[in-house]
């Protein structure tokens, strides 16, 4: 096994929920700071990884560390526990989940338990909602669960990891985005590994706190002042099942990079990006977003002065679910595509719509 897929299996099966980033952000940081000049983090735990930051000009790569999970909210005398959203965590696949509970000590296992098929009414079956599922520890009261250090507060993630199916697709948890700090590590490890030099300082940043609201990227895009950012993330595969291609569009997982348009992504930019996948025949899909892309590619577009921004997708099937999964094929274009744009950029170029 590659040095590549070690490091992508041991990131993407290390839990890095929303706010508590740090081990994950540590893995990353290990493995990329080789194929960087320098490197630093911030105080809410955003990694950066830096080649040739002596250059003025500034161009971003980024990614986001963070995973949905759950909060523990409130545990019952009889030592069942409620929970609350930490980012976008879907209820409705939480029934007969297992769960890890995060403590200050050590990791605590659980489940999702779910009342058995039996004691069910045909046709008056209780739908999952944040009010009724519950985790159970195996504990019969509150005090018992307390003196294992679960405590209202404590960070819940799923434990399923990452597989492969078929040979052709990657599936598993926390896709959603660390498929994205992947794929910019590997940019930097080929930027290394070509021995190119680039006319630019190149900013490699894995973000925190995504998932409620671009909040990493907001105060990283502050602090490092680009003049260039290009956004990994996610979008949906429409051609499973259940899917409104009218609303969500056409993308498939298995043809290439999506590339999405919208007010935030800066035209130009687009061009350059479609420009150099057409000279590397690179094959791409395009989308379109509506007030914006709902990916920190908003955050750093209408950061400081605005900053020429773009979004390069990889399209996934099942978001927010323990088995996202996206095409292998995918993740190596999109690798491909911001590397060569990289070796064709001309810090020179004007951005302006307006001269």
């Amino acid at each position: 096994m590659s040095e590549s897929i070690i490091f992508l299996y041991k990131y993407l099966n290390n839990a890095s929920p929303t706010g508590f980033e740090a081990s994950g952000q540590k893995i990353w940081l290990d493995y990329v700071k080789p194929f960087a000049d320098t490197h630093f983090t911030d105080q809410y735990g955003t990694a950066v990884c830096v080649i040739n930051p002596d250059s003025k000009y500034k161009v971003v790569i980024e990614a986001h560390a963070d995973e949905i999970s759950w909060f523990v909210n409130y545990i019952t005398p009889e030592g069942y526990i409620y929970v609350r959203r930490n980012g976008g965590s879907d209820h409705m696949i939480a029934p007969s989940m297992r769960v890890n509970i995060h403590t200050d000590e050590a990791i605590i296992p659980g489940v999702f338990g779910w009342p058995a098929i039996h004691v069910r009414k045909d046709g008056k079956e209780e739908a999952p909602t944040l009010d009724n599922i519950f985790i159970d520890v195996g504990a019969r009261t509150k005090e018992e669960v307390e003196e294992m250090g679960v405590h209202v507060g404590c960070v819940v993630t799923f434990k399923d990891e990452l597989q492969e199916l078929n040979g052709k697709f990657y599936s598993g948890r926390a896709l959603d985005n660390r498929i994205g700090g992947y794929m910019i590590a590997e940019v930097a490890k080929k930027i290394k590994q070509s021995g190119v030099k680039l006319p630019f300082a190149l900013y490699v940043v894995n973000a925190v706190q995504e998932e409620i609201g671009l909040r990493g990227a907001e105060m990283i895009a502050a602090r490092i002042k680009p003049n260039l950012a290009i956004i990994t993330d996610v979008c949906h595969d429409t051609t499973a099942p259940m899917y409104n291609k009218n609303v969500s569009g056409d993308q498939v997982a298995g043809k290439g990079p999506v590339l999405t348009y919208g007010a935030a992504v800066h035209k130009k930019l687009l061009d350059l990006i479609i420009a150099t996948a057409n000279k590397k025949e690179i094959p791409f899909q395009r989308a379109a977003a509506s007030r914006s892309t709902g990916t920190d590619t908003d955050a750093f577009a209408y950061s400081n002065e605005g900053v020429p921004s773009a979004l390069v997708s990889l399209a996934l099937k099942y978001m927010h679910t323990t088995v996202e999964t996206a095409s292998k094929d995918d993740i190596e274009q999109v690798i491909e595509l911001i590397y060569q744009f990289l070796l064709d950029f001309d810090p020179e170029f004007d951005f302006r719509y307006v001269v």
